[in-house]
């Protein structure tokens, strides 16, 4: 499969000016002596960020989370900060069914879901070559409650990155028109999605509308941040996800401090490629995690492989389980592909 791919710009970090200064008194300052408050180092000075406020200096990677690129605008420390603790969304179903737009529960999508089950158990066979396994549909948890604690769990995410909840790929105003997404103009080339695993991926789709939640729990990490893991047992070549967000092209996004973009196509002709920008829309995709892939430790993490495809002549970018995963478990995928500019050096 051709592996999906994300692209990231760095831009070293200003330095921090609380008040306007004359050209004098900008020449007469001095950051030579800045150094981090968490590390005491005045090293790795291109990943020092400045506060806006107090003027002290931390390293990206020093902060709780880590932060993988200069955020945009002004930025202060923790202790300057007055971002208040993060309010979890309240388990209540109707709530719930609002934020995500949930429709009444369908009886054909239920029987849609016990006949694939019912039809993959027919045509499965350990001897299979993987290559020619088809794709899965995600197992729901049985108990509603606990869909509902899911559901809950990245509303709260959502709302904390002040992010609208979108399960499909958005065209707006002033950004590539859906006529722009073609799978033709993909020069890396990427696997077209059969007729049994576009099935599969609608009925994904039909059963998260009906609040057939995936087995997913996003939670808070004092390093990672808001991260995924496995609420229950999740089987190789699952369906996890659809990578969603809004749809520009990628000459737009080139300067864009966003952490979050993912390649949709990367056509030969550069003005035709394609990126995904889920920081105003966008699902549980953007809250999992990659891999440091500059550690044997850290690739062993990988558990979910990240694939573009041909579906219906549009590009879509699934996030697929490339093993067994427990219960419990988080979830990541390698945020590089053929780019390899995503800094993942100091991912855990």
């Amino acid at each position: 499969m051709a592996p999906a791919t994300t692209f990231k710009r760095r831009t070293q970090a200003p330095n921090p000016l609380s008040l306007p200064l004359t050209e004098t008194q900008e020449a007469q300052r001095d950051y030579s002596s800045t150094y981090c408050e968490e590390c005491r180092s005045g090293e790795a000075d291109d990943e020092l960020l400045l506060c806006d406020k107090c003027d002290r200096g931390f390293h990206l990677f020093c902060l709780r989370p880590i932060l993988v690129s200069v955020p945009k605008g002004s930025w202060f420390c923790p202790s300057c900060s007055t971002h208040k603790k993060l309010k979890k969304f309240p388990l209540v179903q109707t709530k719930i069914v609002d934020f995500f737009r949930i429709q009444r529960s369908s009886e054909s999508i239920q029987n849609q879901y016990r006949d694939s089950r019912k039809r993959r158990k027919r045509v499965g066979s350990l001897v299979v070559s993987k290559k020619k396994r088809r794709l899965l549909p995600f197992n729901p948890s049985e108990d509603p409650a606990r869909r509902l604690q899911q559901m809950a769990s990245l509303a709260t995410a959502l709302m904390a990155t002040a992010t609208e909840f979108s399960n499909q790929l958005t065209y707006m105003p002033g950004m590539a028109r859906r006529l722009a997404n073609r799978a033709v103009l993909e020069q890396g080339g990427m696997q077209v999605l059969s007729r049994e695993d576009t099935e599969t991926l609608n009925l994904c789709k039909n059963m998260m509308e009906q609040g057939e939640w995936p087995p997913l729990l996003v939670v808070f990490d004092s390093q990672e941040g808001f991260t995924v893991e496995a609420d229950r047992f999740i089987k190789d070549l699952t369906i996890i996800t659809e990578y969603t967000g809004d749809v520009d092209y990628l000459k737009n996004r080139e300067h864009d401090d966003g952490d979050s973009m993912m390649t949709l196509i990367s056509a030969a002709d550069h003005s035709q490629s394609l990126v995904i920008c889920p920081d105003k829309r966008g699902n549980i995709a953007r809250f999992i995690s990659g891999i440091n892939n500059h550690t044997p430790e850290g690739k062993k993490k990988q558990n979910l492989k990240c694939v573009r495809f041909n579906v219906n002549g549009e590009c879509r970018v699934l996030l697929i389980a490339n093993r067994d995963i427990p219960k419990g478990e988080r979830l990541y995928y390698d945020y590089n592909g053929y780019e390899h500019e995503y800094p993942t050096q100091h991912f855990v």
